[in-house]
């Protein structure tokens, strides 16, 4: 499995060894407000977890924990995911998620991370394009999606809310 590094951190896939920094950061509502609009307890991330290595195992990627190469503290993850969701515009390229925990966030990481992800799909997996989705509330991921090259293509629903989905061509 792919580990990829970055000036301050190293991204390794996700393992069961990053359960309990997961419970930490899926338990703050201020990190989960605009992704699941409420906090997880320890059974959903649990299951969270097991998808996440499961999607390694059954595709080569997926989410990697994002570590602090001096600390080697949690700061978040970032993915290239297939998760094969139930969107009214269905998505028909690799998505990339991140999140960066609320102790990190204003730092400039989620961006570090997001670009070597972004690298990856360009390069290793040759992904013409990639995708992903906003909640309208998460202002600081939108303006994060478009530093790095993300547009609006439509609007759509995710469990019944409202989200923006957005493209990015490929770097190369």
């Amino acid at each position: 499995m792919t580990i990829l590094t970055t000036e301050r951190m190293i991204l390794t896939p996700v393992a069961v060894t990053d359960f309990n920094d997961l419970k930490a950061v899926w338990a703050d509502e201020a990190f989960t407000r605009a992704i699941t609009g409420r906090a997880l307890g320890e059974e959903e991330v649990w299951f969270r977890l097991l998808r996440d290595l499961g999607h390694w195992q059954a595709i080569g990627h997926g989410n990697w924990a994002m570590r602090s190469r001096d600390t080697g503290a949690y700061v978040g993850s970032v993915g290239v995911l297939h998760y094969l969701r139930e969107l009214d515009t269905p998505f028909d390229a690799p998505e990339l998620g991140w999140g960066v925990a609320t102790a990190f966030q204003g730092q400039g990481l989620a961006r570090e991370g997001l670009e070597a992800a972004l690298r990856w799909a360009d390069t290793v997996m040759k992904a013409p394009r990639t995708v992903c989705m906003i909640s309208p509330d998460n202002a600081p991921s939108l303006k994060l999606a478009e530093r790095v090259g993300y547009r609006p293509y439509a609007d759509g629903f995710y469990k019944d809310h409202l989200v923006h989905l957005l493209e990015r061509p490929a770097a190369v």
